[in-house]
């Protein structure tokens, strides 16, 4: 099996491997079982690709970061008819960098359903964060983002959202504020977002609650009415629960197909009927949407 890389048109963080290579180094691993190898959509720091082994269908992901697999790993054990998560069923290294494998799902992003399918989907993507909202997380500490063990570095929700001022680390994205200082844009605007963050941080909420933190960009599959996997829990985070609709709300303008849907009132008619009362909801979602 060569260990050649091929890294033109790479993903961030990640190395994009061919699909002879991905086939060489799967029978390496598992005989003449593993077969129909495809490419699949390449992830902002992965690199993905389908196959099957004993018909069953799994996607095997390679990425510089095993942390990010770590976390889709944990995640499963949130998963429940109404939040499906694919179990990773192996974490390894090959090609000099990391892989997980898990079970494929079916069906399509819901990024690209159209409005009438989304509209129909509103209860299954509700029923979703109420089953993050309702997540045991009591055996974990911590706000923000979950290290590889599950716990988050940060004391309270505000601490971790006023973290993003922080440049101090060597973390993937590091350097951001003299980049930002330097381009045409500048960080005034930033700073002033800043500021406002800091005054609405009082309102952010002491429980803590399972956050996905990045459901569209492809992460969320669905069929018919239904979801069917909700993958990529890289970013994963504990604290406000409303930062996952605040997340929808901001990337629902980028989806033109959904103009005529408003995610927030749908939101808001959801709690409703559930008889969920959210204390300052304005306030924190505001302070979600800085962030």
């Amino acid at each position: 099996m060569t260990s050649e890389v091929v890294t033109s048109d790479a993903p961030r963080g990640a190395s994009v491997i061919s699909i002879e290579q991905v086939s060489s180094f799967l029978t390496d691993r598992f005989g003449p079982n593993a077969s129909d190898v495809v490419a699949l959509r390449q992830g902002g720091w992965s690199s993905a690709y389908g196959f099957a082994r004993d018909s069953v269908g799994y996607v095997i992901r390679f990425s510089a970061h095993a942390d990010d697999f770590a976390r889709d790993r944990l995640a499963y054990r949130h998963a429940s008819p109404t939040l499906p998560i694919p179990v990773v069923t192996e974490i390894g290294e090959a090609f000099g960098i990391h892989y997980a494998i898990s079970e494929r799902v079916g069906g399509v992003p819901i990024d690209d359903v159209d409005a009438a399918q989304m509209s129909g989907l509103l209860p299954s993507l509700f029923a979703a964060l109420d089953a993050m909202h309702n997540a045991d997380v009591s055996g974990t500490t911590g706000y923000g983002g979950w290290s590889d063990d599950g716990d988050a570095p940060h004391a309270s929700w505000a601490a971790a959202l006023l973290a993003v001022s922080d440049d101090s680390g060597d973390g993937r994205g590091s350097g951001w504020r003299s980049r930002l200082e330097e381009s045409s844009v500048g960080a005034g605007g930033f700073d002033e977002a800043y500021a406002t963050l800091v005054e609405l941080a009082p309102y952010a909420p002491a429980d803590r609650h399972l956050i996905h933190s990045d459901l569209m960009n492809y992460n969320v599959l669905v069929a018919d009415l239904e979801l069917t996997g909700v993958i990529d829990w890289g970013c994963a985070m504990y604290g406000d629960f409303l930062y996952d609709l605040a997340w929808l709300e901001f990337w629902w303008p980028w989806r033109p197909a959904w103009k005529e849907i408003d995610i927030l009132a749908e939101a808001k008619r959801h709690h409703a009927e559930i008889g969920l009362d959210i204390p300052n909801f304005e306030e924190r979602m505001r302070f979600n949407l800085l962030h």
